[in-house]
Protein backbone atom coordinates (compact mmCIF):
# COMPACT_ATOMS: atom_id res chain seq x y z
CA UNK A 1 0.00 0.00 0.00
CA UNK A 2 2.74 2.48 0.85
CA UNK A 3 4.15 2.09 -2.59
CA UNK A 4 0.82 2.59 -4.49
CA UNK A 5 0.52 5.30 -2.36
CA UNK A 6 4.01 7.09 -3.13
CA UNK A 7 3.36 5.94 -6.84
CA UNK A 8 0.38 8.05 -7.07
CA UNK A 9 1.71 11.13 -4.86
CA UNK A 10 4.73 10.91 -7.80
CA UNK A 11 1.45 11.99 -10.14
CA UNK A 12 -0.01 14.30 -8.12
CA UNK A 13 2.88 16.46 -6.28
CA UNK A 14 5.40 18.68 -7.11
CA UNK A 15 8.22 18.64 -4.95
CA UNK A 16 10.11 21.90 -4.52
CA UNK A 17 13.81 22.19 -2.78
CA UNK A 18 14.11 21.63 0.80
CA UNK A 19 15.48 23.16 3.34
CA UNK A 20 16.98 22.73 7.00
CA UNK A 21 15.85 24.03 10.40
CA UNK A 22 16.81 22.67 13.81
CA UNK A 23 14.13 22.84 16.76
CA UNK A 24 15.23 21.00 20.12
CA UNK A 25 18.68 20.30 19.14
CA UNK A 26 17.73 17.89 16.45
CA UNK A 27 18.31 18.68 12.58
CA UNK A 28 15.65 18.41 10.39
CA UNK A 29 15.04 18.69 6.60
CA UNK A 30 11.99 19.67 5.94
CA UNK A 31 10.21 19.80 2.76
CA UNK A 32 7.05 21.60 1.26
CA UNK A 33 4.39 19.73 -1.05
CA UNK A 34 1.31 21.95 -2.61
CA UNK A 35 -1.64 19.85 -3.01
CA UNK A 36 -2.66 20.10 -6.95
CA UNK A 37 -5.86 17.93 -6.98
CA UNK A 38 -7.02 16.42 -3.71
CA UNK A 39 -5.39 16.59 -0.22
CA UNK A 40 -5.71 12.78 0.41
CA UNK A 41 -2.63 11.48 -2.11
CA UNK A 42 0.60 13.17 -0.72
CA UNK A 43 3.85 12.11 -0.85
CA UNK A 44 7.37 14.21 0.82
CA UNK A 45 10.73 12.59 0.76
CA UNK A 46 14.40 14.59 0.58
CA UNK A 47 16.18 15.26 -1.80
CA UNK A 48 18.73 11.96 -2.63
CA UNK A 49 17.26 9.58 -0.51
CA UNK A 50 14.45 7.45 0.33
CA UNK A 51 11.79 7.54 2.54
CA UNK A 52 12.87 3.95 3.73
CA UNK A 53 15.78 5.27 5.16
CA UNK A 54 14.18 7.75 6.97
CA UNK A 55 12.64 8.03 10.69
CA UNK A 56 9.37 10.43 10.21
CA UNK A 57 9.10 12.64 13.24
CA UNK A 58 5.33 14.50 14.51
CA UNK A 59 1.92 14.28 12.21
CA UNK A 60 0.81 15.88 9.34
CA UNK A 61 0.56 19.88 9.78
CA UNK A 62 -1.51 21.84 7.49
CA UNK A 63 -1.98 25.82 7.34
CA UNK A 64 -4.63 28.02 5.67
CA UNK A 65 -2.63 27.81 2.54
CA UNK A 66 -3.04 23.70 1.68
CA UNK A 67 1.00 23.41 2.06
CA UNK A 68 1.69 20.40 4.29
CA UNK A 69 4.91 19.88 5.70
CA UNK A 70 6.51 16.58 7.00
CA UNK A 71 9.82 16.54 9.09
CA UNK A 72 12.09 14.02 8.22
CA UNK A 73 14.81 13.59 10.83
CA UNK A 74 18.35 13.56 9.71
CA UNK A 75 20.51 13.69 12.44
CA UNK A 76 19.78 13.13 16.34
CA UNK A 77 23.18 14.82 17.09
CA UNK A 78 22.98 18.40 17.56
CA UNK A 79 23.62 20.55 14.71
CA UNK A 80 26.98 22.12 14.50
CA UNK A 81 27.42 22.92 10.50
CA UNK A 82 23.95 22.65 8.28
CA UNK A 83 26.35 21.35 5.45
CA UNK A 84 28.17 18.14 7.75
CA UNK A 85 26.48 14.87 7.11
CA UNK A 86 26.60 11.66 9.18
CA UNK A 87 27.80 8.88 7.10
CA UNK A 88 24.92 6.37 7.26
CA UNK A 89 25.13 3.06 7.68
CA UNK A 90 24.36 1.83 4.57
CA UNK A 91 27.43 3.31 3.37
CA UNK A 92 29.40 1.69 6.10
CA UNK A 93 27.91 -1.77 4.56
CA UNK A 94 29.32 -1.32 1.33
CA UNK A 95 32.72 0.58 2.70
CA UNK A 96 35.99 -1.94 0.79
CA UNK A 97 36.55 -5.10 3.23
CA UNK A 98 40.14 -5.61 3.99
CA UNK A 99 41.37 -8.93 2.59
CA UNK A 100 43.65 -11.60 3.35
CA UNK A 101 47.47 -11.36 1.95
CA UNK A 102 46.52 -14.76 0.24
CA UNK A 103 43.23 -13.05 -1.70
CA UNK A 104 45.58 -9.73 -2.53
CA UNK A 105 48.02 -11.80 -3.94
CA UNK A 106 45.82 -13.93 -5.92
CA UNK A 107 44.43 -10.82 -7.21
CA UNK A 108 47.63 -8.88 -7.92
CA UNK A 109 48.76 -12.19 -9.73
CA UNK A 110 45.35 -13.14 -12.02
CA UNK A 111 43.68 -9.83 -12.41
CA UNK A 112 46.18 -6.11 -11.15
CA UNK A 113 47.61 -4.53 -14.38
CA UNK A 114 50.80 -4.78 -14.39
CA UNK A 115 53.01 -2.23 -15.15
CA UNK A 116 56.51 -2.31 -17.22
CA UNK A 117 59.49 -1.94 -16.43
CA UNK A 118 62.86 -2.03 -17.71
CA UNK A 119 63.99 -4.50 -20.10
CA UNK A 120 67.06 -5.52 -18.03
CA UNK A 121 65.53 -5.10 -14.61
CA UNK A 122 62.86 -7.87 -16.35
CA UNK A 123 65.67 -10.02 -17.13
CA UNK A 124 67.39 -9.65 -14.39
CA UNK A 125 64.65 -10.48 -11.98
CA UNK A 126 63.73 -13.55 -14.41
CA UNK A 127 67.79 -14.70 -13.29
CA UNK A 128 68.69 -14.42 -17.03
CA UNK A 129 71.65 -12.87 -15.55
CA UNK A 130 72.55 -9.62 -13.08
CA UNK A 131 71.18 -6.11 -14.28
CA UNK A 132 75.28 -5.94 -15.80
CA UNK A 133 75.23 -9.18 -17.65
CA UNK A 134 71.99 -8.46 -18.94
CA UNK A 135 72.80 -5.36 -20.18
CA UNK A 136 75.76 -6.73 -22.38
CA UNK A 137 73.77 -9.20 -23.94
CA UNK A 138 70.92 -6.25 -25.01
CA UNK A 139 73.64 -4.49 -26.29
CA UNK A 140 74.88 -7.38 -28.48
CA UNK A 141 71.66 -7.92 -29.74
CA UNK A 142 70.23 -11.44 -28.36
CA UNK A 143 67.65 -10.13 -26.89
CA UNK A 144 64.32 -9.71 -29.11
CA UNK A 145 60.74 -8.15 -27.68
CA UNK A 146 57.45 -9.28 -29.57
CA UNK A 147 59.90 -10.41 -32.50
CA UNK A 148 62.44 -7.52 -32.72
CA UNK A 149 66.01 -7.22 -31.88
CA UNK A 150 65.85 -4.78 -29.12
CA UNK A 151 69.49 -2.94 -28.25
CA UNK A 152 68.04 -0.70 -25.06
CA UNK A 153 68.26 -2.00 -21.91
CA UNK A 154 65.88 1.06 -20.59
CA UNK A 155 63.27 -0.30 -23.05
CA UNK A 156 59.76 -0.30 -20.86
CA UNK A 157 58.53 -4.02 -20.92
CA UNK A 158 55.80 -6.44 -19.55
CA UNK A 159 56.87 -9.81 -19.35
CA UNK A 160 52.88 -11.21 -19.12
CA UNK A 161 52.09 -9.48 -22.29
CA UNK A 162 55.64 -8.87 -24.12
CA UNK A 163 57.06 -11.52 -26.00
CA UNK A 164 60.87 -11.70 -25.01
CA UNK A 165 63.27 -14.21 -26.47
CA UNK A 166 67.11 -14.37 -24.81
CA UNK A 167 69.23 -16.42 -27.43
CA UNK A 168 66.65 -18.04 -29.19
CA UNK A 169 64.70 -19.41 -25.47
CA UNK A 170 61.31 -17.16 -24.37
CA UNK A 171 61.27 -15.57 -21.15
CA UNK A 172 57.97 -17.27 -19.13
CA UNK A 173 55.29 -15.21 -18.01
CA UNK A 174 55.24 -16.77 -14.22
CA UNK A 175 58.94 -15.82 -12.95
CA UNK A 176 60.47 -18.98 -10.44
CA UNK A 177 60.64 -18.26 -7.05
CA UNK A 178 64.10 -16.68 -5.87
CA UNK A 179 66.51 -18.83 -4.71
CA UNK A 180 70.20 -18.16 -3.09
CA UNK A 181 72.39 -21.24 -2.41
CA UNK A 182 76.23 -21.57 -1.17
CA UNK A 183 78.71 -23.71 -3.01
CA UNK A 184 82.18 -25.46 -1.69
CA UNK A 185 83.52 -25.62 -5.24
CA UNK A 186 85.55 -28.08 -5.96
CA UNK A 187 88.71 -27.49 -8.20
CA UNK A 188 88.73 -27.86 -12.01
CA UNK A 189 85.51 -26.08 -12.06
CA UNK A 190 84.58 -23.30 -14.26
CA UNK A 191 81.63 -20.28 -13.29
CA UNK A 192 80.17 -20.32 -16.67
CA UNK A 193 76.27 -21.20 -17.38
CA UNK A 194 77.48 -22.23 -20.63
CA UNK A 195 75.03 -25.77 -21.08
CA UNK A 196 78.06 -27.31 -23.45
CA UNK A 197 80.32 -26.61 -20.19
CA UNK A 198 81.02 -30.11 -18.75
CA UNK A 199 82.31 -28.77 -15.83
CA UNK A 200 80.39 -26.03 -14.93
CA UNK A 201 80.04 -25.01 -11.64
CA UNK A 202 76.36 -25.05 -12.50
CA UNK A 203 76.21 -28.79 -13.21
CA UNK A 204 76.71 -29.60 -10.00
CA UNK A 205 73.42 -28.86 -9.21
CA UNK A 206 71.63 -31.41 -11.71
CA UNK A 207 70.40 -33.39 -8.93
CA UNK A 208 68.65 -30.55 -7.18
CA UNK A 209 67.23 -28.81 -10.74
CA UNK A 210 65.69 -33.02 -11.38
CA UNK A 211 63.95 -32.35 -7.80
CA UNK A 212 62.45 -29.51 -8.41
CA UNK A 213 59.42 -30.10 -9.43
CA UNK A 214 58.90 -32.71 -6.44
CA UNK A 215 59.61 -30.06 -4.02
CA UNK A 216 58.22 -27.21 -5.64
CA UNK A 217 54.85 -27.85 -7.51
CA UNK A 218 53.87 -25.61 -10.38
CA UNK A 219 56.82 -23.67 -10.04
CA UNK A 220 58.80 -22.81 -13.25
CA UNK A 221 62.26 -24.00 -12.68
CA UNK A 222 64.92 -21.29 -11.76
CA UNK A 223 67.69 -19.90 -14.02
CA UNK A 224 71.06 -20.43 -11.62
CA UNK A 225 74.08 -18.19 -12.50
CA UNK A 226 77.19 -17.53 -9.96
CA UNK A 227 77.44 -14.17 -8.61
CA UNK A 228 81.03 -13.12 -9.74
CA UNK A 229 83.56 -16.02 -10.25
CA UNK A 230 86.34 -18.04 -9.02
CA UNK A 231 88.88 -19.42 -11.60
CA UNK A 232 88.82 -22.53 -12.41
CA UNK A 233 92.15 -23.61 -9.92
CA UNK A 234 90.62 -22.01 -6.92
CA UNK A 235 87.96 -23.92 -4.49
CA UNK A 236 85.78 -22.60 -2.12
CA UNK A 237 82.91 -20.42 -1.30
CA UNK A 238 80.98 -18.94 -4.09
CA UNK A 239 77.10 -17.72 -4.45
CA UNK A 240 74.25 -19.49 -6.57
CA UNK A 241 71.37 -17.37 -7.46
CA UNK A 242 69.00 -16.81 -10.14
CA UNK A 243 68.42 -13.39 -8.70
CA UNK A 244 70.39 -10.88 -10.85
CA UNK A 245 69.54 -7.55 -8.08
CA UNK A 246 70.79 -9.63 -5.80
CA UNK A 247 73.64 -10.45 -7.64
CA UNK A 248 74.05 -7.29 -9.12
CA UNK A 249 74.42 -5.84 -5.23
CA UNK A 250 76.86 -7.95 -3.62
CA UNK A 251 79.12 -8.25 -6.29
CA UNK A 252 79.35 -4.45 -7.10
CA UNK A 253 82.63 -2.25 -5.55
CA UNK A 254 80.05 -0.24 -3.66
CA UNK A 255 78.56 -2.77 -1.47
CA UNK A 256 82.19 -2.83 0.24
CA UNK A 257 82.17 -6.49 1.32
CA UNK A 258 85.19 -7.95 1.97
CA UNK A 259 86.81 -11.48 0.61
CA UNK A 260 89.03 -13.59 2.63
CA UNK A 261 90.67 -16.22 0.93
CA UNK A 262 93.51 -18.91 2.25
CA UNK A 263 96.49 -19.16 0.43
CA UNK A 264 98.94 -21.83 0.64
CA UNK A 265 102.31 -21.33 -0.66
CA UNK A 266 105.06 -23.19 -2.42
CA UNK A 267 107.82 -22.35 -0.16
CA UNK A 268 108.83 -20.30 2.68
CA UNK A 269 107.23 -17.09 3.89
CA UNK A 270 109.09 -14.29 5.58
CA UNK A 271 108.39 -10.86 6.67
CA UNK A 272 109.73 -9.36 3.45
CA UNK A 273 106.96 -11.12 1.94
CA UNK A 274 104.06 -9.82 3.83
CA UNK A 275 105.07 -6.26 3.91
CA UNK A 276 105.70 -6.79 -0.57
CA UNK A 277 101.96 -8.37 -0.24
CA UNK A 278 100.36 -5.38 1.95
CA UNK A 279 101.90 -2.58 -0.20
CA UNK A 280 99.93 -4.24 -3.34
CA UNK A 281 100.27 -4.54 -6.97
CA UNK A 282 98.31 -2.94 -10.13
CA UNK A 283 95.63 -5.09 -11.19
CA UNK A 284 94.15 -4.50 -14.59
CA UNK A 285 95.48 -0.88 -14.74
CA UNK A 286 94.02 -0.09 -10.94
CA UNK A 287 96.26 -0.39 -7.70
CA UNK A 288 94.85 -3.14 -5.67
CA UNK A 289 95.86 -3.08 -1.95
CA UNK A 290 94.72 -5.64 0.25
CA UNK A 291 93.08 -5.17 4.07
CA UNK A 292 94.67 -7.79 5.55
CA UNK A 293 97.95 -9.92 5.23
CA UNK A 294 98.68 -12.26 8.19
CA UNK A 295 101.15 -15.32 8.27
CA UNK A 296 98.83 -18.38 10.03
CA UNK A 297 100.13 -20.83 12.29
CA UNK A 298 101.43 -24.14 10.86
CA UNK A 299 99.09 -27.15 10.81
CA UNK A 300 101.05 -30.37 11.82
CA UNK A 301 99.60 -32.38 8.47
CA UNK A 302 100.68 -29.60 6.66
CA UNK A 303 103.96 -28.46 5.63
CA UNK A 304 103.19 -25.54 3.19
CA UNK A 305 102.82 -22.59 5.02
CA UNK A 306 99.41 -20.41 4.97
CA UNK A 307 98.58 -17.10 4.11
CA UNK A 308 95.47 -15.16 5.57
CA UNK A 309 94.41 -12.30 2.45
CA UNK A 310 92.03 -10.33 2.71
CA UNK A 311 90.57 -7.96 -0.08
CA UNK A 312 87.58 -6.22 -1.62
CA UNK A 313 88.23 -5.42 -4.88
CA UNK A 314 87.82 -8.31 -6.23
CA UNK A 315 88.97 -7.95 -9.51
CA UNK A 316 89.61 -10.76 -11.57
CA UNK A 317 93.28 -13.06 -10.39
CA UNK A 318 93.57 -10.02 -7.50
CA UNK A 319 94.88 -12.36 -4.54
CA UNK A 320 97.07 -14.45 -7.46
CA UNK A 321 98.35 -11.09 -8.07
CA UNK A 322 99.43 -10.03 -5.08
CA UNK A 323 101.35 -12.97 -4.17
CA UNK A 324 103.10 -13.12 -7.49
CA UNK A 325 104.23 -9.71 -6.89
CA UNK A 326 105.83 -10.41 -3.49
CA UNK A 327 107.80 -13.16 -5.52
CA UNK A 328 105.35 -15.95 -4.31
CA UNK A 329 104.43 -18.69 -5.78
CA UNK A 330 100.67 -20.40 -4.77
CA UNK A 331 100.32 -24.09 -4.16
CA UNK A 332 96.12 -24.00 -3.65
CA UNK A 333 93.72 -20.80 -3.09
CA UNK A 334 90.35 -21.34 -1.76
CA UNK A 335 87.94 -18.79 -0.57
CA UNK A 336 86.71 -19.03 2.64
CA UNK A 337 84.21 -15.97 3.75
CA UNK A 338 81.99 -13.08 1.97
CA UNK A 339 81.09 -10.14 3.99
CA UNK A 340 79.82 -11.63 7.32
CA UNK A 341 79.01 -15.28 5.69
CA UNK A 342 81.46 -17.74 6.13
CA UNK A 343 81.72 -20.99 3.97
CA UNK A 344 80.67 -23.85 6.51
CA UNK A 345 83.61 -25.52 7.64
CA UNK A 346 81.61 -28.92 7.44
CA UNK A 347 80.51 -28.31 3.87
CA UNK A 348 82.26 -30.71 1.70
CA UNK A 349 83.11 -29.76 -1.81
CA UNK A 350 80.86 -29.85 -4.51
CA UNK A 351 78.08 -29.78 -1.82
CA UNK A 352 75.73 -26.24 -1.20
CA UNK A 353 73.87 -25.11 1.21
CA UNK A 354 70.61 -23.18 0.88
CA UNK A 355 70.96 -19.56 2.51
CA UNK A 356 68.68 -18.65 5.08
CA UNK A 357 67.22 -14.97 5.81
CA UNK A 358 70.03 -14.43 8.25
CA UNK A 359 72.81 -15.67 6.35
CA UNK A 360 71.69 -13.34 3.26
CA UNK A 361 71.87 -10.35 5.90
CA UNK A 362 75.35 -11.34 6.37
CA UNK A 363 75.86 -10.88 2.88
CA UNK A 364 74.23 -7.10 3.23
CA UNK A 365 70.88 -8.50 1.67
CA UNK A 366 67.07 -8.09 2.94
CA UNK A 367 65.25 -11.32 1.39
CA UNK A 368 62.18 -9.68 -0.29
Amino acid sequence: MAVAAITTALSTFHISKPYSITRNHLHYHTLFTYSLSSRSSEFITTSGSSLADKKLVGPWREDASSVRILHVMADASPLKSPTKKKVSSSRELTSEPKYSKAARRFYNENFKESSSQRLSKVLAAAGVASRRSCEELIFEGRVTVNGSVCNTPQTRVDPKKDMIYVNGNRLPKKLPPKVYLALNKPKGYICSSGETQTKSVISLFNDYMKSWDKRNPGQPKPRLFTVGRLDVATTGLIIVTNDGEFAQKISHPSSGLSKEYIATIDGAVNKRHLLAISEGTVVDGVKCTPDAVELLPQQPDKSRPRLRIVVHEGRNHEVRELVKSAGLQIYSLKRIRIGAFRLPPDLLFGKHIELKPAQLKALGWEDK
